[in-house]
């Protein structure tokens, strides 16, 4: 398909950024399944070597490890890095404004994030997650004083309504305030409710859509079996990633049908179910770079050979039928005949391209 290093723009930015970003999650051992420093390092070296330029960490991955490994890791290569993190997760459970999107808490986590990182500006923030609190005025106006301010150069979103993220773009346009650039959303073969706003939303108001999680927590890669659906969560803190995937949602019956779906496949095409999970969602013209976690070298480097896998149209139509979804209302409503019939007649307009449903 591509190479890691043909590098694509963020939306309507300038910003040129490889297909798969490495996610910095598994940096650090402070949850109990992470990378060690050295393990983390050589994954990281690794990925840049590749051609690689974009790390996604957040404020509170692995308690702050993440964010510190990547100040330690970066250095002398501070310039060629697109370092992408996020505010809104607590820094503090008993404070109330020490986490959500208000101002308040996206000053203070980016300040600490800056002290994390080493550096005196973020190349791409997100808004980790909508608190259901603040408003989207005064979350857009925030994120634009911190562009002006220069310690923040493009700015995404995560995890949040499409009306919402809808309503601060919009915002941002009619007062000539930095844009939103990337949308980050949990996109897989599992997860594909996105489909029904988020990602349409993204391709008409230019937002590059960068999926986490595309291998549905593990499950897309033929690991798990029914036996995991009944097997009792780990008596540790942090649990395992079979428990995250569990509660998460993606370990269910219908994750791992779709998953044997995969297994097919990449059995037909002799590579790992992994590449051609992640191959699937970069099919999609509106995602940019979908997000890689890696805890090994050995993982990286499978990762990275989706860029290699060149599925066909059967493959990906037989990928798209296991792992339909219900688009729900208005979506299915406005396809049906009789409502075609009334608003278009008995004539037909030739569409323009847009996103795979």
């Amino acid at each position: 398909m591509t190479r890691l290093d043909d590098y694509r723009l963020l939306g309507r930015s300038g910003l040129r950024v490889s297909p798969l970003s490495l996610g910095a999650m598994t940096f650090g051992d402070a949850w109990g399944w992470g990378a060690d420093k050295a393990s983390a390092r050589q994954i990281f070296d690794t990925y840049l070597e590749a051609g690689g330029n974009m790390i996604d960490t957040a404020n509170i991955y692995t308690d702050g490890q993440s964010e510190q490994y990547l100040g330690e890791f970066l250095r002398s290569r501070r310039e060629s890095v697109v370092v992408a993190t996020k505010y809104s997760g607590t820094r503090n459970p008993g404070d109330p404004n020490a986490g959500g999107a208000h101002r308040k808490s996206l000053v203070a986590s980016v300040e600490a994030s800056l002290r994390n990182l080493r550096t005196d500006y973020i190349d791409l923030l997100y808004v980790h997650a909508w608190d259901g609190l603040t408003s989207g005025d005064e979350v857009i106006a925030a994120l634009n004083d911190l562009v002006r301010s220069g310690k923040v150069l493009y700015l995404g979103i995560s995890d949040t309504p499409a009306w919402q993220v809808a309503k601060m773009a919009t915002i941002a346009e009619l007062r000539g305030w930095a844009p939103l650039s990337a949308l980050q959303v949990e996109y897989s073969l599992i997860e594909r409710t996105t489909e029904r706003d988020l990602i349409p939303m993204a391709a008409e108001l230019g937002l590059a859509v960068v999926p986490w999680a595309p291998l549905g927590g593990g499950v897309l890669t033929g690991k798990y079996t029914s036996a995991d659906l009944t097997a009792p969560p780990a008596d540790r803190a942090g649990g395992t990633r079979r428990d995250h995937a569990k509660v998460n949602g993606t370990l269910t019956e219908r994750g791992l049908h779709i998953a044997e779906a995969v297994v097919s496949v990449a059995g037909e095409l002799g590579v790992r179910p992994a590449q051609v999970a992640l191959a699937w969602t970069l099919h999609n013209p509106a995602v940019v770079s979908s997000l890689i976690g890696a805890r090994t070298l050995h993982q990286l480097h499978e990762n990275l050979a989706a860029l290699d896998i060149d599925l066909d149209s059967e493959h990906i139509d037989q990928l798209d039928r296991i792992s339909a979804i219900e688009h729900g209302f208005p979506h299915e409503f406005l396809t049906r005949p009789m409502v075609r019939g009334v608003v278009h007649g008995h004539t037909t307009t030739r569409l323009r391209p847009t996103v795979r449903w």
